[in-house]
């Protein structure tokens, strides 16, 4: 069986194992803390970064692009109206245009500073860059997080879907980031109904059940984390 190599509190990790569980493919997951710098696993990904997908023959790909990428052109195009990157090359390329826009921009502007303060440095030795979260870090990711749901606001108010009409890969990018400030309590859910109703539709969905039952260490998530209709 093909392995992932992710984290619970990755973006990029959670992407993935949304588009493997949409196209209903298994993988053996395997929590990688990238700050050990495990020999074993920069053999497979020298960038020491997540997620790393290795298939069946021991291959490894690495990054959630790469990977996406990958998966579309072996199984996406085989499932016709179940594709979650469109035929349609403009689709393609406003599907691409969102995807990295959450992957990219709001994880650097948001999820990946949030997660590192507040996750990953309680879970590092002091060797490897752990201890108190910075205030003035946390202040600036969460100022940028109203530029974000302002802008999920009005793509999810426009448009049957993130990217047009069917669900796709700017969906589940979205979802992944937004699902980890919702685990860590981040997001004021009263000022943003409309991104509310959209989560709610990708919450629901199959592909999304084994990400709201997991936990990490030392760090419960908010109430409503796991509930489809909060």
């Amino acid at each position: 069986m093909p392995t992932l190599y992710h984290h619970p509190m990755s973006s990029a990790s959670r992407f993935v194992r949304l588009i493997l569980a949409e196209y209903g493919y298994q993988t053996d997951l395997i929590e990688e803390q990238t700050w050990e710098k495990r020999r074993d696993f920069l053999a497979l990904n020298p960038a020491g970064t997540l997620p790393v997908y290795v298939d069946d023959s021991m291959r490894a790909l690495c990054g959630a692009s790469v990977i996406s990428e990958y998966l579309d052109e072996t199984h996406g195009v085989l499932k016709r109206d179940r594709r979650l990157l469109a035929e349609d090359p403009f689709q393609r390329a406003e599907i691409r245009r969102l995807t990295e826009w959450f992957m990219q921009k709001m994880e650097n502007d948001v999820t990946k500073p949030l997660a590192r303060e507040r996750v990953y440095k309680l879970q590092m030795t002091s060797d490897q860059g752990g201890g108190a979260p910075d205030s003035k870090i946390l202040r600036t990711a969460r100022a940028n997080i109203r530029q974000h749901m302002r802008y999920l606001t009005w793509l999810a108010g426009s448009r049957q879907w993130l990217a047009g009409e069917r669900m796709s890969y700017a969906d589940l990018a979205a979802a992944a980031s937004v699902s980890i400030l919702d685990y860590l309590g981040e997001i004021e859910w009263a000022e943003a109904p409309v991104v509310k109703e959209w989560y709610q539709r990708l919450k629901s969905r199959p592909s999304f059940r084994p990400m709201l039952t997991e936990r990490v260490r030392g760090l419960t998530p908010v109430s409503h984390y796991a509930d489809l209709d909060f």
